[in-house]
């Protein structure tokens, strides 16, 4: 979930999944699961008790999802194609990356083929950082750092979510 300690946004809550093996988060995509959004106006307890009630009744649906997520096993060619398609989640036009290094695994559990691990993969390189590039406008070689921001974190996520859906 977020919210502004000012009110100058709503309280969004949003479906996620925390992996044990890496603890890592992850943001499932809109077009797959609601995400609720409720203003800081007059009392809205009932509202929020609702939205996370609705979330939490979704777990069976995500559990079935992840589970046809693993059962499908990629080509070469197709986890690549999903690293190459991930980049611009992270990365703008004029900064250029390796895909291969967002396929780099961190853990013996990571290295099997399936969407869901390989989607796990990319995202934890997108979001931990030390992808080294090239900024092809100065020239400069750069090490991205990992991403702090609630917003971005979520953004990368859930467009990682999109591109495996797709």
């Amino acid at each position: 979930f977020r919210s502004s300690h000012d009110r100058s946004k709503a309280f969004s809550i949003s479906a996620g999944i925390f992996r044990f093996v890496c603890a890592n988060g992850l943001v499932v995509s809109d077009s797959v699961f609601e995400s609720y959004k409720i203003k800081h106006l007059g009392d809205r307890d009932n509202d929020v008790a609702a939205a996370v009630a609705k979330i939490t009744a979704i777990k069976e649906k995500l559990i079935e999802k992840i589970k046809t997520l693993s059962s499908i096993q990629l080509s070469n060619v197709e986890k690549e194609s999903f690293a190459k398609l991930s980049i611009p989640l992270r990365f703008e036009k004029h900064l250029e990356v390796d895909y291969n290094d967002l396929l780099i695994p961190h853990r013996e559990e990571d290295s099997k083929d399936d969407l869901y691990t390989v989607l796990n993969v990319i995202q934890e390189n997108l979001l931990r950082g030390n992808i080294s590039g090239i900024n092809k406008d100065t020239k400069r070689r750069f090490t991205s750092k990992e991403i702090t921001s609630i917003s971005k974190d979520t953004e990368v996520n859930k467009g990682i979510w999109d591109i495996a859906e797709k």
